[in-house]
């Protein structure tokens, strides 16, 4: 079922169909990026201070926004609505402060190939695309909004596989961009290909804003060609619980269905979420769709996102508000990622009060404070740091879940016994 709006939008727009208004690449093609359009799309008129600053805006960071996307701004109250605030250039945009850098997670310092960035030690980000199905206001790769839309072609991935490929180290890939799922079923296909054959690649992730933007993305055809490729851990990004319509949860239902281990990353943004009740809202709505709630982000200190950032009290705050009054799995680490490519940093509420040799000082959520008393003796077992040849516990390898014996050992198919031979037997004796 369409709501009104959408039904104007879909009016609006020459030749749609229910069809296509269900096809993702339609979306893609009839984005809108002027301000003339999105008025008539909306039949409204945003408030002139909005459009005399529009025209300079949107020539730095341009607009883009799917027709489904757009469908969800509360026209009644355009100014203060989240979906608005994600979506629309506004003057504040241009505003850029000293302390605001153009790559403030220093992604392209840390870029040993085009495309890779390798920060952490078992771990990259890779970029395989340059296309994302909306601009979002808040995106820490500000810089790059506006270029123009690509897919980085087979010889520049190539190249990110082969650093991947020999660097051993590397367990974990994250594929990003732009979005990955904005890429075609068969070149995504081809990249996931190529990573499974690195036999030192565990976990590959991938990070898309389609179920918020773009649910359509999620067909049962996609479902089918990642399914192929387990195990893939799919991370979405919903800011705001009004994000979460009919169509996103079926995408999420689908992809959940899949087997797929589905997790949030939200952004603190001021004016859209930054309220304990919202974000309550939202991790619950997240939770029971099947999406665990991952992390929220302090937002970056890219260029053009000062409006948007907030004091780190303020995420304290809205975690403070979370410990304790809901369940564990809905509480998401609060993190900064540090300007210079430092990485991500938990910021948590305090709640180690003060320790001493053998006891902890300990408060809860309700305030009550607690002790906890350590052991009076601990004897930590000796360690000379030698793994390879460790003979006490290091025993890193899945445990053998059957050891049969007697007959059963005979019948197993997974033991290659052929005969039970008893203990002092002379012939076996002999042939030793």
């Amino acid at each position: 079922m369409l709501s009104m709006q959408q039904k104007h939008i879909y009016n609006e727009i020459e030749g749609t169909t229910l069809q296509n208004w269900q096809d993702w690449k339609w979306q893609v093609r009839h984005s809108i990026r002027d301000l003339e359009r999105f008025e008539k799309l909306l039949n409204i008129k945003v408030p002139q201070k909005i459009r005399d600053a529009y025209e300079s805006i949107s020539a730095k960071f341009p607009m883009s926004i799917t027709p489904y996307y757009l469908s969800l701004i509360n026209t009644e109250d355009i100014k203060n609505d989240p979906i608005f605030k994600q979506s629309f250039p506004v003057i504040d945009e241009l505003r850029v402060l000293k302390t605001d850098m153009s790559d403030p997670l220093s992604e392209d310092r840390d870029s040993p190939v085009p495309g890779i960035t390798h920060r952490y030690p078992d771990r990259v980000l890779f970029l395989v695309s340059n296309t994302c199905a909306m601009y979002c206001r808040h995106c820490t790769r500000k810089r790059r909004v506006g270029d123009v839309d690509s897919i980085p072609g087979k010889k520049q991935i190539m190249k990110g596989i082969e650093y991947i490929r020999n660097t051993p180290q590397i367990r974990d890939v994250l594929l990003s961009g732009g979005d990955p799922f904005l890429l075609s079923d068969d070149y995504l296909d081809w990249i996931l290909t190529e990573l499974r054959k690195i036999e030192h690649i565990e976990i590959i992730r991938i990070g898309t804003r389609t179920p918020v933007v773009l649910p359509f993305r999620i067909t049962n055809e996609l479902i089918e060609m990642l399914k192929k490729h387990q195990p893939l851990w799919i991370n979405t990004h919903f800011n705001h619980p009004r994000e979460i319509t009919a169509t996103s949860r079926k995408a999420l239902r689908m992809l959940a269905d899949a087997g797929f281990p589905l997790g949030n990353q939200s952004v603190l943004l001021a004016g859209v979420n930054d309220c304990p009740r919202i974000m309550k809202s939202l991790v619950h709505k997240l939770a029971y769709n099947r999406v665990r709630p991952y992390y929220l982000y302090q937002c970056d200190l890219s260029e053009g996102l000062s409006h948007f950032r907030t004091p780190v009290g303020k995420g304290i705050e809205i975690l403070e508000s979370l410990i304790g009054h809901t369940s564990g799995f809905c509480v998401p680490t609060y993190v900064i990622d540090a300007p210079g490519g430092g990485g991500k940093i938990p910021v948590m509420p305090n709640y180690l009060i003060s320790w001493s040799t053998n006891k902890v000082i300990l408060r809860n959520y309700e305030g009550v404070i607690s002790t906890y008393k350590e052991p009076d003796s601990y004897e930590p077992t000796f360690c000379d740091r030698d793994c390879d040849n460790c003979d006490k516990y290091l025993q890193l390898e899945d445990a053998e879940e059957y050891k049969a014996v007697g007959i059963e050992k005979l019948l197993a198919d997974y033991d290659d016994a052929i005969s039970l031979v008893p203990a002092n037997n002379p012939r076996y004796k002999r042939r030793k």
